[in-house]
């Protein structure tokens, strides 16, 4: 077939280009169009340009180019085409239908204005929800990993998807797989969480949902910015390859291969002194030759001109240029800049081979044609945006479902939990009346928002105060203090409330922001884990009064709960739960919800220790030999309920799922071979007098390994919703895979030797081990190794729950 363009005008000939020939496959759709543009049409393909949809519904608005120095004006920067449209919703507050229409305005300019009529590809921020005025604002990732359940996550990140295909956008930037290895990392917030197999498992399953709803994914940030020296954000990365391998590249693995992310941003970081925006080791041996990743790298925003102006490894924007697209990098974001005009004379000069721009193009319209953008007859405007919500009930549900399953009640003592709506309650503390403390950095409201003071929120967002009031008509408040400041004036009115009342709720926490405009969030990074301004003299102020306290925590990050807090009679860990936060936190301190969540971080005793996870190997827990106790007061995975459970019965199951038979006398490890798998199971019962919800923990220890191991690490888990008296069997089939590690010699590697399985509670509290042996030779594993422990549960008929109604 042929393909042909006019020179004049830019009508199609007769012939239908094979471009745009929907019958052959993107890739050669791609191939087809490349030989056919200019250097300058191949190069515009591979910019974003920052434009915010006018309010009008009329275009993009005029003055966005502000933003950044030498962007050309709009009708410059499109001359040749484009490659992608950066936020066009998520810069100003704009009304979704306008917006739509706006977007659709200015994709109809882009196309009249170059030879081939391609429109731009559209992204948007979407960690929280879509991030645009009046769209549902969603639990922060954190929220996600406290809940243990990946459907849901699914669920919601298909509502964010379709919502952002309905107004026009085909890339969400999210989700956020970096694990968390230092809490006074400001985007601590932004993480799924500190354990490598549950944020690859919830993390694909929030790509499966973006995806499955016709968005591209972005993974982000790939890989190792989680780990900077001190906890301080865009720092170096001191990581060796272990580190790196077993922790911090699993999630990425597991959502490319279990989700389907077709896009990946690159990290800021610079590992062991090389950034990785300019490391081919990273963006193309390992992501694309090893994993095989044929999608988009994009880079993360302006970092292409970090690798001159912050790293110094380029001496201008031209050397940043062929640095970044010799790594792998295919998009420059957010908009024009090193890949505009600097790159167009460094290919001319033969400084940058233009084989190099033809690799990244090819990626780029591939993805295009999958997405229809390279198809006759592509439509703008799409169907239906003229009658767009981003915000409706379906949509606020689905935030307070998560919401419920992800507040994690960490201490309830003497059962003070739930309150009865009878008592008196004083209600103290900065975040009790303040609705932003629900949401997480990466919000329209806080991202966005708080630039337009003048402007509406877009969505009802109710504080904890409006929450409880509706349900304690002896309710008295008092802040007490600010989240931040020094100022202590409001402690004794708080006393004074929580004096004469039968029980205090204190909400203290932090209020999310950018780059110092926030306690938790991009660039407000900690420099202890002590909560922030003086919301700990207020919190030790009301616990002197002996009046029973609930300290309700709405923060981006665990705070050090150390002795001084002990006296609180009940604790609640909140990580920016969304707009229906309150009505949640409301329903799990009145009972009226059975709390079900588990922390997805550790929550520490000690502000100043060495900041550690619970992936340490034994010398990195407490020791004879140092005098910091890294213990942590809550540990990975724990969470409390108002019901109780029995868990009893593990053994390991034979291939017919009976119990393996142990001969009198034998204490011999079951066998696993290094190239099989193995179930294991366990019977919890709800032995309480209310349904509630345990989550099965399911973890590898590992005594003897030829490198240091953590004493447990996460393989599996599952969420088990029994009745009073009910029963489950879990069962968990594991594949030897998931045992593997780095070596001494730096491959992954599956170890015979002996280990355990064990079920646990959380991390610090097992019920129950599986002593097993795995058997053969030492075997290697790559990565199409199994990922995954896949979890079973079989109920029984409910029992009677107490003794007496048994008899």
């Amino acid at each position: 077939m042929t393909s042909e363009l006019s020179a004049g005008d830019g009508a199609a000939s007769e012939v239908t280009p094979a471009w745009r020939d929907p019958r052959l496959s993107p890739a050669e759709r791609a191939a087809a169009l490349i030989p056919l543009m200019s250097l300058e049409e191949k190069i515009a393909q591979l910019v974003g340009l920052w434009v915010g949809a006018d309010a009008s519904g009329g275009g993009v608005a005029p003055y966005q180019s502000d933003m950044t120095n030498g962007v050309p004006e709009w009708n410059e920067a499109i001359r040749y085409g484009l490659g992608q449209l950066t936020r066009p919703f998520g810069t100003a507050p704009v009304d979704p239908v306008l917006g739509a229409r706006s977007l659709a305005a200015s994709q109809a300019q882009i196309m009249a204005a170059s030879r081939f009529g391609i429109p731009a590809q559209v992204h948007e921020e979407c960690l929280t929800g879509f991030a645009a005025w009046r769209a549902t604002v969603y639990p922060a990732p954190l929220c996600w990993g406290a809940s243990f359940d990946p459907e849901l996550v699914e669920a919601m990140a298909g509502r964010i998807g379709r919502s952002m295909r309905a107004a026009g956008v085909h890339q969400g930037l999210a989700p956020v797989l970096d694990v968390t290895r230092d809490y006074r990392w400001g985007r601590t917030e932004e993480t799924i969480g500190e354990d490598p197999y549950l944020v690859g498992t919830i993390g694909a399953a929030y790509v499966r949902g973006l995806e499955q709803a016709g968005v591209v994914a972005t993974l982000k940030h790939f890989a190792g910015y989680s780990a900077s020296r001190g906890g301080r954000n865009l720092a170096p990365v001191p990581m060796g390859r272990r580190e790196l391998a077993d922790v911090i590249l699993p999630p990425f693995e597991m959502a490319l291969r279990l989700g389907g992310a077709r896009a990946v941003m690159h990290s800021y970081a610079e590992i062991d002194g090389v950034p990785v925006a300019a490391d081919p080791g990273m963006l193309t041996d390992l992501l694309r030759n090893e994993w095989g990743f044929t999608g988009v790298v994009v880079a993360d925003y302006f970092a292409v001109r970090f690798l001159e102006t912050l790293h110094g490894v380029a001496t201008d924007a031209a050397g940043a240029a062929r640095l970044a697209l010799r790594a792998g990098i295919d998009v420059e974001l957010p908009t024009v800049d090193a890949y505009g005009a600097p790159l167009v004379e460094a290919v001319r000069a033969g400084t940058v081979d233009e084989a190099l721009v033809d690799r990244a193009l090819h990626r780029v319209l591939s993805q295009k044609a999958e997405l229809g953008l390279l198809d006759e007859g592509w439509q703008p405007l799409p169907d239906g945006a003229e009658e767009l919500r981003l915000d409706d009930e379906a949509g606020r549900d689905l935030a307070l479902r998560l919401a419920r399953e992800s507040i994690v009640l960490l201490r309830n003592t003497d059962g003070l939990l739930p309150l009865p709506t009878d008592r008196r309650i004083a209600l103290v503390g900065p975040a009790a009346d303040d609705p932003m403390a629900m949401l997480g950095c990466y919000s329209f409201p806080l991202h966005v928002g708080v630039r337009y003071p003048d402007h509406e929120t877009g969505v009802e967002i109710p504080s904890l105060r409006e929450a409880l009031s509706a349900l304690f008509p002896k309710l008295t408040y008092a802040p007490g203090c600010a989240i931040t400041g020094d100022d202590t004036s409001g402690i004794a009115e708080a006393v004074t409330a929580a004096a004469e009342s039968d029980v205090c709720v204190v909400a203290v926490g932090d209020r999310a922001g950018l780059f110092g405009r926030g306690t938790s969030g991009e660039g407000c990074d900690a420099s202890d884990l002590r909560l922030p301004g003086v919301q700990a003299d207020l919190v030790r102020a009301v616990l002197a009064t002996g009046t029973p306290v609930v300290l309700v925590l709405l923060a981006g990050r665990p705070y050090a709960l150390g002795p001084e807090f002990d006296s609180a009679a009940a604790v609640v860990q909140a990580f920016f739960p969304g707009q229906r936060g309150g009505q949640a936190l409301a329903e799990i301190l009145t009972g009226a919800v059975n709390p079900s969540g588990r922390l997805p971080v550790s929550v520490p005793r000690d502000a100043g220790g060495l900041p550690t996870t619970y992936l340490a190997p034994p010398l990195g827990r407490r020791t004879e030999v140092s005098s910091v106790d890294p213990t942590p007061a809550f540990p990975f995975g724990h969470g409390l309920s108002y019901t109780t459970f029995e868990w009893s019965d593990a053994a390991v199951l034979d291939p017919d799922g009976r119990p393996r038979e142990v001969p009198d006398g034998d204490d011999e490890p079951a066998a696993w071979a290094v190239d099989g798998e193995v179930t294991v199971r366990i019977t919890v019962r709800n032995t309480g007098n209310r349904a509630g919800t345990e989550v099965v923990q399911l973890y590898l220890h590992d005594p003897v390994a030829q490198t240091t191991r953590p004493v447990v690490r996460l393989v599996g888990y599952t969420r088990v919703p029994l009745e009073p008296g009910e029963s489950a069997e879990v069962s968990f089939v594991v594949p030897a895979d998931v045992t593997s590690f780095t070596g001494v010699h730096g491959r992954r590697i599956v170890e015979p030797g002996d280990v355990e399985l064990r079920f646990g509670r959380s991390s610090g509290e097992m019920a129950a081990a599986v002593p097993l042996r795995l058997v053969g030779p030492e075997r290697e594993v790559g990565h199409q190794r199994r990922l995954l422990s896949l979890a079973r549960v079989e109920r029984s008929v409910a029992l009677p729950h107490t003794p007496e109604a048994r008899e």
